[in-house]
């Protein structure tokens, strides 16, 4: 059962056995962090894993010491007591969010772990009378405070100029596969099949407000369908594009921009300012989707231009004729 904040106690109001007793917990928490972020990197990152198995021992040994201090002076039963149960104590992530996480970002996560922890020793000692106590949270406080250079001799220790390259390659790679591969697809998609219906309805109505709800339509319609195919079409367990719920916002958000982008300019009442600043608006979007494809795809640039502004001009020739017809 989570407390209420009414609940929580203020860290001020701690007995020096009560601090002692969190910093405790918060070490067994953080190693159990740790192990986890290692668990989760081994597969594709073995090297970055190596460095949070070696962070989970050191924060191994920093709750021994704790717990050493603790049986010394306030025997073997330690209260429970744990970062939730303390008002404005810092929170972490809970584990299960780091599906969601990349690399670089999981390392920022460490870095942010140690930097609450380096405060909260410092604010232990602060309140503590006992000085082999103080001296315990203090020269934690600076364990803590250095991590980041222990961080960084593990990372020396276990990765190699060739293992930071292959994993820095493996992060590029399933970035692409889980957002710019759906995302892009998801653009090219909105961008071009809405073309004909909201030109076709353009000229054949010169009227502005139902160009632009059936653009609308049109654009939310694609992209509930796209972001729900992609989604289903692939649970990323075999593949390895990662989780399908992330490349069904990726595709299915940039469907809803790839049409919106030019039917929205229909909100603008005059006909032909309106249909001159969509059909800019065309050519820019179908640029981007050249330059997204020459940059993560590796596809050479003007082939792509070529490709995408051809099919782009075919599709929007087909909506004007049809539509003046």
């Amino acid at each position: 059962m989570i407390l209420g904040f009414e609940h929580r106690r203020r860290f001020r109001d701690l007995s020096e056995q009560e601090v002692l007793a969190l910093a405790i917990s918060s070490e067994e928490d953080d190693a159990r962090i740790y192990r986890s972020y290692a668990e989760h990197l081994r597969a594709d990152f073995p090297s970055s894993a190596a460095v949070f198995d070696g962070m989970a021992l050191e924060e191994d040994g920093h709750r021994r010491a704790l717990i050493d201090l603790h049986t010394a002076r306030f025997g073997d039963v330690i209260p429970l007591i744990r970062r939730e149960h303390v008002s404005g104590f810092y929170a972490r992530r809970p584990v299960w969010l780091i599906e969601n996480l990349s690399l670089d970002r999981i390392r920022d996560e460490a870095k942010q772990m140690e930097r609450d922890a380096a405060r909260f020793y410092t604010s232990a000692a602060a309140a503590t009378t006992d000085a082999a106590t103080r001296k315990l949270l203090g020269d934690l406080a600076a364990a803590e405070a250095g991590h980041s250079e222990r961080a960084q001799e593990l990372t020396d220790e276990h990765l190699t100029e060739d293992d930071r390259y292959t994993e820095a390659s493996a992060a590029h790679q399933q970035f692409v596969l889980t957002w710019v591969q759906p995302g892009l697809a998801g653009l090219m998609d909105g961008s071009v099949s809405t073309l004909a219906p909201i030109f076709a309805v353009a000229f054949a109505t010169q009227d502005t407000w139902t160009t632009f709800l059936v653009g609308l339509a049109a654009s939310v319609g694609a992209g509930i369908s796209m972001g729900f195919t992609e989604a289903a079409s692939d649970d990323g367990e075999i593949s390895g594009r990662g989780s399908p719920i992330k490349r069904g916002v990726a595709s299915g958000v940039m469907t809803t921009l790839g049409g919106l982008g030019h039917a929205l300019p229909y909100l603008i009442p005059d006909f032909w300012t309106a249909t001159t600043v969509a059909i800019f608006v065309v050519i820019v979007e179908l640029w981007a989707i050249a330059w997204i494809q020459n940059k993560y795809m590796n596809t050479p640039f003007f082939r792509a231009a070529f490709q995408v502004v051809l099919g782009g001009a075919l599709v929007f020739a087909a909506g004007v004729l049809i539509g003046s017809g």
